[in-house]
């Protein structure tokens, strides 16, 4: 009986019972940002720690402190320094990451900032960030760095209070999902735009399902940040503008996409916002958008597919969804994908461990793949096709929002229903 007690208050201390650490042992309820660089080219990288912030606001789960899905071509692991107990973890993306397949990557090296958030610790920690290697999906150390919270290297400084404003409040921050918005080429004398695009981007996302079913679990807030000039870079044409976060088209030129490399004025953006979700709305009527699974989302506020190809994106960055579509023009060679080994987006597969995908969705006499004809036009399959590539990857339905902007497929419903679950501690 003794042992019984003493192991159950252990559990409590250190754990919730459940494999995840206690927050309120391990953090204090605001966050610590890292903002470092991903070097390298098509051969190798590295990454090289630029700065440490003391953030006020932890707006993520309190509860969900490890990460379930093993999503991301990088991962950031916390240890508790004396313990060496893992104490949160998170799987993320980068544009780096999708640089280093393209023809320039084998001609060049380059260095691009990027930043993790996470809840900033009460004792030393041990933060690990890693990036997976294709050639075995596995994640190897990319930087490895001691912290103590207590540091006098830790920059502490307030930013600019750049204006919020709640488009919706549903709950705590620590169990709602907070999606930002955030301004990108509005003017002074635009931001009343800004938030009537904000409300109507808002509506058009609980319009859609399966968001439709779940506004109650959103907070949404919008950053108002002015632009010397409206719209945003379109290289290919020798368009350049002053805008706060130096977007652009033509990225990896491609001309329809929407991106930036400017990840530290995105933070310093949301420094004093709840986010677990950031959406970058750019002031333009131009088709084109992006999306980095749990980096950032972005597209323009104007043209008339905004409203399908802002889902499509954030469905990307959300819920961590792969393109399904394998026709369009894309900067990547074919080896974004090793086709004898299974991604890790949860909507494709290459067939070598469909067990881990959406095998327990199909009845049993669905063929594995799946016939793409009249007779299947409609149902969940297997369907050659998907990730850029028309040979070795398959897709759960014909259509879909990843492919060719049609309703979510049920493989991604459960993805974004589990993403949401867990970001709300559920």
């Amino acid at each position: 009986m003794k042992k019984q007690i003493i192991l159950t208050v252990f559990c409590l201390i250190t754990l919730n019972c459940s494999g995840q650490p206690n927050f309120d042992r391990h953090f204090e309820n605001k966050s610590m940002r890292i903002d470092f660089a991903l070097v390298g080219n098509s051969e190798y990288q590295i990454a090289a720690l630029q700065q440490i912030r003391e953030e006020p606001l932890w707006g993520g789960p309190v509860h969900n402190m490890i990460d379930k899905f093993n999503y991301g071509g990088y991962y950031i692991n916390v240890y508790d320094k004396t313990s060496g107990n893992i104490i949160y973890s998170r799987g993320f993306n980068t544009l780096f990451e999708e640089w280093r397949s393209t023809e320039q990557a084998k001609i060049e090296t380059q260095s691009w900032t990027n930043s993790i958030v996470f809840p900033f610790p009460k004792q030393k920690i041990t933060v690990d960030i890693l990036g997976r290697n294709k050639d075995d999906m596995q994640f190897y150390s990319l930087l490895k760095i001691d912290i103590d919270p207590k540091s006098i290297f830790i920059n502490r400084e307030r930013l600019k209070d750049n204006k919020i404003t709640e488009i919706q409040y549903n709950g705590s921050i620590s169990n709602k999902v907070d999606l930002v918005f955030i301004g990108e080429g509005y003017t002074a004398n635009e931001q009343e735009k800004f938030l009537t695009d904000v409300n109507r981007f808002t509506e058009s996302l609980f319009k859609t399902p399966p968001f439709d079913m779940y506004r109650n679990e959103f907070n949404v807030w919008a950053v108002e940040l002015i632009s010397e000039e409206s719209g945003m870079d379109i290289s290919g044409k020798g368009i350049f503008k002053q805008t706060a976060l130096n977007s652009g088209f033509y990225t990896f030129g491609i001309e329809r996409y929407l991106t930036t490399q400017d990840m530290k004025s995105i933070r310093d953006a949301v420094w004093n916002v709840p986010c677990d979700a950031v959406f970058i709305l750019v002031n333009t009527d131009i088709y084109g958008g992006g999306g980095m699974y749990n980096l950032y989302a972005i597209g323009t506020a104007d043209n008339e597919r905004t409203d399908v190809v802002f889902v499509h994106e954030f469905g990307h960055s959300f819920a961590g969804l792969a393109d399904e579509y394998f026709t369009s023009e894309v900067a990547y060679d074919d080896q974004f994908y090793n086709l004898k080994l299974e991604p890790w987006e949860p909507n494709i597969t290459t067939l070598t461990d469909f067990d881990s995908k959406w095998k327990n969705l199909l009845p049993s006499e669905m063929p594995i793949p799946t016939a793409d004809n009249q007779e299947n036009a409609d149902k969940l399959g297997v369907f050659e096709g998907g990730g850029y590539l028309a040979k070795g990857i398959y897709r759960p339905k014909v259509h879909c929002m990843m492919r060719d902007y049609a309703p979510f497929c049920p493989v991604c419903v459960r993805a974004i229903k589990n993403m949401i679950d867990f970001l709300t501690d559920k």
